[in-house]
């Protein structure tokens, strides 16, 4: 985007500031995991601690199916997964796992019992360079979930109706909302982009990810078991260990050039439709 010289021209003429945040999760990255050092996944983070924490008891029952003592996961472990899922829907499988939890420090999709540092930066960023803005258009960049190379426009604002017609005018009717249940992705606890509403009190928001899909949804869900099991057995042999960090570099990066430039060419629309928005807000 800063190589794009007819993009920069827009943003030049348009007033609008523009402001870069890298993925805060040096951890994250450096080790090939969502989580950060701690095991907090950040888009669980963002919450009120002050305030009694979102409960998913659901979440205390599947864990000893969805991470084993051995991986692969046996026969008789798959079997046992699959009643679950029978049993109570994929619907309720997919919320206990991936909304957040609380609980165990050591699971998946744990939130953490207080601002994470990877938190408290983001926030430290927001204040002198957001908090006082009139308007913010916010875009995460999000991969892993639904069609490969297809950007859904996910609203990553509170259930306010307002936001979300702000949101859906800036970029569209395909704005999808998690909790209208129209979205790939489920409603979670503590998103990043939910803090925009702490530090930016007197703002108008419109929120978005956009979410670039990459695999089906439960390939991704079995690498990331794989990924969360690794972390529990370092001692794991070093074929199996790179097999499983190799799977899951590639359950959210497609290294090919269409999968690519179908990732700019969508990220760029959402560009430059912020900047429009926000030029007339």
């Amino acid at each position: 985007m800063l190589h794009d010289d007819d993009l920069m021209a827009r943003l030049g003429k348009s007033g609008v500031a523009l402001l870069l945040i890298h993925a805060v999760n040096p951890y994250g990255f450096s080790h090939l995991q969502r989580t950060n050092q701690d095991n907090v996944d950040l888009n669980r983070n963002h919450i009120d601690f002050d305030a009694r924490l979102p409960a998913n008891d659901a979440y205390a029952d599947i864990e000893p199916l969805v991470l084993p003592d051995a991986w692969p996961p046996s026969p008789e472990n798959e079997r046992a997964l699959g009643e679950y899922i029978e049993g109570h829907g994929m619907p309720a499988y997919h919320r206990a796992l991936s909304s957040g939890q609380y609980a165990l420090p050591g699971g998946m999709f744990y939130g953490g019992r207080a601002p994470t540092w990877n938190n408290r930066t983001v926030r430290t960023i927001l204040r002198p360079h957001a908090a006082r803005m009139k308007h913010v258009a916010w875009i995460d960049a999000h991969t892993g979930l639904g069609p490969r190379g297809h950007g859904e426009k996910i609203y990553a604002g509170r259930n306010v109706s307002a936001d979300l017609a702000r949101a859906r005018s800036w970029w569209g009717a395909d704005v999808f909302a998690p909790f209208d249940d129209e979205s790939e992705s489920p409603v979670v606890s503590g998103p990043v982009a939910s803090i925009a509403y702490d530090e930016c009190t007197d703002t108008a928001l419109g929120l978005i990810a956009l979410e670039f899909g990459t695999l089906p949804f439960d390939e991704m869900i079995y690498r990331l078991r794989a990924r969360h099991w690794l972390v529990r057995h370092p001692d794991a042999p070093a074929a199996q260990r790179h097999a499983i960090l190799r799977q899951i570099r590639d359950a959210f990066y497609c290294d090919h050039d269409e999968w690519k430039g179908a990732v700019w060419a969508q990220t760029r629309v959402a560009l430059v439709q912020a900047l429009t928005g926000l030029a007339i807000a």
